[in-house]
């Protein structure tokens, strides 16, 4: 087969039959040469772009929401109650505990918190303000930023989480031996600590004069985020008082919200949009802020070891 190049004339990529002589009565004679009519103007075509996916546009987004409603789902179907897991339930899916974490050294709980839920109701707020944020953050922090944050900012909230804890139970006087975690500390889960941390970065993104967006545009979406983290502190601080924790039983790890959203703001200092500049200083930037925040992640963990003695 004659291989075709476009880059030329095109009959040399055809078949006779198919040439321009096809469109001249033959290919026994030269082809005739089209020329414009005088004053005639074509009509423009319009382009049409492809419009990609909601998937294409924010797929780590998508892979978090995912992972999430997947392990609830195991959770299920392993007996789990949807609406009222029991705290031994939720400690052997991983739940976040300081007692587990400074005494027992399972440290991995610190990630595996944020993808265990406390009831349906939990994991659909979770994932509507995720899949919000996300769909946000994504084309700012691009996939690998949103998934950097994400966990980053998690585990510092969950850290925070295990030093307030271990602080407020005196986890330096708590026996050791025959150690029960779940009667000294409370388990703590969810992707909160995460979702306030992609909206501290958020905070700190859409400030950027870079990018491509009208100002009041920008300062619209920026304020929602704000009110967002703002509101959403204030109601869990209101929600965690004696008078209202005792009535509704609810309880709100505080601690690990204030850790997430404050390090999503240091997680997005260094960084810079990925829209609007370009690739390969972005890419650097971003490989910085990850690296700095796993560094603070690491001391702030050994500093927080040494609390059980």
């Amino acid at each position: 087969m004659q291989k075709m190049d476009y880059s030329g004339d095109m009959s040399t990529a055809l078949p006779p039959s198919q040439g321009p002589g096809a469109f001249t009565g033959g290919t026994d004679r030269e082809p005739e040469i089209l020329r414009p009519v005088p004053g005639y103007i074509p009509t423009p075509q319009p382009v049409v772009r492809k419009r990609r996916s909601l998937w294409a546009s924010a797929p780590a987004t998508y892979i978090l929401v995912g992972i999430n409603c997947a392990v609830f789902v195991a959770m299920l179907l392993r007996g789990v109650s949807a609406v009222n897991p029991t705290p031994e339930q939720l400690m052997h899916w991983g739940a976040n505990n300081a007692g587990s974490v400074l005494i027992n050294d399972q440290w991995w709980r610190i990630v595996t918190a944020m993808f265990v839920h406390v009831g349906i109701l939990h994991l659909a707020t979770n994932m509507w303000c995720l899949w919000n944020l996300g769909l946000l953050a994504e084309p700012l922090m691009g996939s690998v930023g949103v998934v950097a944050a994400y966990v980053l900012t998690g585990a510092a909230g969950n850290l925070l989480s295990v030093l307030w804890n271990g602080l407020r139970y005196n986890v330096e006087h708590v026996p050791h031996q025959g150690f029960d975690p779940l009667m000294y500390f409370p388990p703590g889960a969810g992707a909160s600590g995460a979702v306030f941390g992609i909206a501290g970065a958020l905070i700190v993104l859409l400030k950027s004069p870079r990018l491509p967006v009208p100002p009041q545009e920008l300062k619209r979406l920026r304020k929602s985020v704000i009110y967002f983290a703002a509101i959403n502190l204030a109601i869990g601080l209101a929600i965690s008082l004696d008078v209202v924790s005792s009535r509704t039983g609810i309880s709100i790890d505080n601690s690990a919200h204030l850790g997430g959203v404050l390090c999503g703001l240091l997680f997005a200092a260094p960084m810079i949009p990925r829209v609007g500049n370009p690739r390969s200083t972005f890419q650097t930037r971003l490989q910085i802020a990850v690296g700095m925040i796993v560094g603070i992640l690491v001391l702030f963990g050994f500093y927080i070891s040494k609390l059980a003695g």
